[in-house]
């Protein structure tokens, strides 16, 4: 546990961090609203409690230690947590509001749509969406809630499934006019074939493991495009550019208004899927309690 003797005032680290940052007393004075006398004093007397240099004199300015440049990393990265913690704090009461975490696919074809109903239902609530390729960390200080694609297994948060994977080849109804009919899977790799590429421990569903289930052997006969993005293949399926897998909750809406043609015969499960996924502390919150319920009564 630190005592008082073993930091220095706060102010002394804020007059340093400056310092450093602008490699100069008179700009960290101009910064702070003080003198440049005072700067140097008060990193004088950093130096002292901490017997060691942290600054080196030179010509028209001054230069960072090793023991500096370890310094301004530490304060700046602590200066930054502080800010986001009180900046989360100062706003817990105000305006409601979930920051939620998702995948770009997620977002853009299950989330959005719906999203609309939640803000009916909850005007006075503000969200903020923070979307990326793969899975966010749900560890990170701003992120209420998360919906990612796994097994479940996410140790110290709560994880609820909303739904499990559910799989199968789609294609524009163009392309089916030119390379089909798909009876089997074997006349699916007579036509260009695009393929998501995804980490292993991603865990998505892919074209090699989709015919392993099905007992072949995957062996296209053109070569494949391979997107590293879940939406820009889907859109590249839409133009026609090729076969593609869809998740079912994902591509509901496109296979409804007939932008893509579904091939069900070739479905495939898997015990993974969408979840929430929620941080204990939080689970109970007015705003991320309501949304997560509002989140598995639209998957009914």
């Amino acid at each position: 546990m630190l005592s008082e003797s073993d930091m220095p005032p706060l102010q002394m680290l804020v007059v340093f961090e400056s310092s450093a940052r602008h490699l100069s007393f008179t700009a960290a004075a101009r910064e702070l609203g003080t003198t440049q006398p005072a700067i140097s004093q008060q990193v004088k007397a950093l130096e002292q409690f901490l017997n060691t240099p942290l600054f080196r004199r030179v010509y028209r300015g001054v230069e960072l230690t090793d023991e500096g440049h370890i310094l301004l990393k530490t304060t700046q990265s602590s200066f930054n947590e502080i800010r986001k913690v009180i900046s989360y704090i100062r706003n817990k009461n105000k305006t409601p509001r979930i920051n939620v975490a998702t995948d770009f696919a997620f977002a853009a074809y299950w989330l959005m749509p719906r999203l609309p109903d939640f803000r009916r239902l909850y005007p006075d609530v503000e969200i903020r969406l923070q979307t990326s390729q793969s899975n966010a960390d749900v560890a990170l200080q701003d992120i209420d809630l998360a919906i990612l694609f796994s097994d479940g297994r996410h140790k110290g948060f709560v994880a609820k499934k909303l739904f499990e994977e559910e799989v199968f080849p789609v294609c524009s109804p163009k392309l089916l006019e030119e390379y089909g009919p798909f009876n089997t899977l074997e006349d699916l790799t007579r036509a260009p074939l695009l393929k998501l590429y995804a980490e292993p421990e991603e865990k998505w569903m892919v074209w090699e493991k989709l015919f392993e289930q099905h007992n072949m052997l995957w062996s296209p006969s053109q070569t494949v495009m391979e997107f590293d993005n879940y939406t820009l293949l889907v859109q590249a399926a839409i133009a026609g550019q090729g076969v593609a897998l869809g998740w079912r909750s994902l591509l509901d809406d496109m296979l409804e208004s007939e932008l893509l043609v579904p091939f069900p015969n070739f479905t495939t499960h898997s015990s993974n899927g969408y979840f929430s996924v929620v941080s204990p502390s939080r689970v109970d919150g007015s705003v991320v309690e309501q949304f997560n319920e509002w989140l598995h009564q639209q998957c009914k």
